[in-house]
């Protein structure tokens, strides 16, 4: 057999890591949809002031390290009465950082919409609301799928981090196992299967959502190029 005894016997601890690892990215995913939602409606806000602050939060995620981030999230959290806790700190750092770029990827895609069927909405008498969650988000969404998978996948791949404030993912589970065991080449393996069972199904559903036609939606125009912006 090629995996020796050790590892087998090791097999428990990289599996609790590997959940710990979904469970991180889920929280970062949700975190950032959430985070980009509110950060693109704040950009479209008619108050310079709450547009300012959204920029800000989107140039200081995208122009400084994750690692600091997480520090600097980790070690606030004290001060808010939630100390002790660092699986919350590091789902909101994830969720603070991608949503930063999730914010881009759906401001970038806002032009797929045809300005003609938001003016049509007005004059039916729409509410902004309506509009808005009814016919400019749901194709804004389908034209990100693409971009927000590939965010996703960093997202996953920078759990790694949340080891630093010893939260056990996959990568610092297998470290621990290498240090009992010595058995390097065979258990970064199984860790990078770990990560590849979770990104390929990822990536073969935003495959699949990416080319099922939204129900009940008429085109009225055709639509421009989806814009993807994203980590370069």
């Amino acid at each position: 057999m090629w995996f020796s005894p050790q590892v087998i016997q090791s097999f428990p601890a990289l599996f609790d890591g590997w959940m710990m690892t979904v469970s991180l990215t889920v929280l970062g995913a949700i975190g950032s949809l959430a985070w980009g939602h509110l950060a693109l409606a704040l950009q479209l806000a008619p108050l310079a002031p709450l547009r300012w602050l959204v920029r800000l939060y989107i140039s200081f995620m995208r122009g400084t390290p994750a690692l600091v981030q997480l520090f600097l999230v980790f070690f606030s959290l004290p001060l808010i009465g939630l100390g002790g806790h660092p699986l919350l700190a590091a789902a909101l750092t994830l969720g603070l950082n991608s949503g930063a770029y999730t914010a881009e990827i759906l401001r970038g895609n806002l032009r797929v919409v045809p300005r003609g069927q938001i003016e049509a909405a007005t004059a039916l008498g729409m509410a902004p609301w309506r509009i808005a969650t009814g016919i400019v988000m749901p194709q804004v969404l389908k034209a990100s799928i693409p971009a927000l998978v590939n965010e996703f996948t960093i997202l996953l791949k920078t759990t790694p981090l949340a080891s630093v404030v010893a939260v056990t993912e996959l990568t610092y589970a297998g470290q621990m196992v290498i240090a009992r065991t010595y058995t390097s080449s065979q258990i970064m393996l199984i860790v990078s299967i770990g990560y590849l069972a979770v990104v390929l199904p990822v990536l073969a559903l935003g495959k699949h959502l990416s080319r099922v036609p939204r129900s009940g939606q008429t085109r009225l125009t055709s639509p421009a190029t989806p814009a993807t912006p994203g980590r370069s």
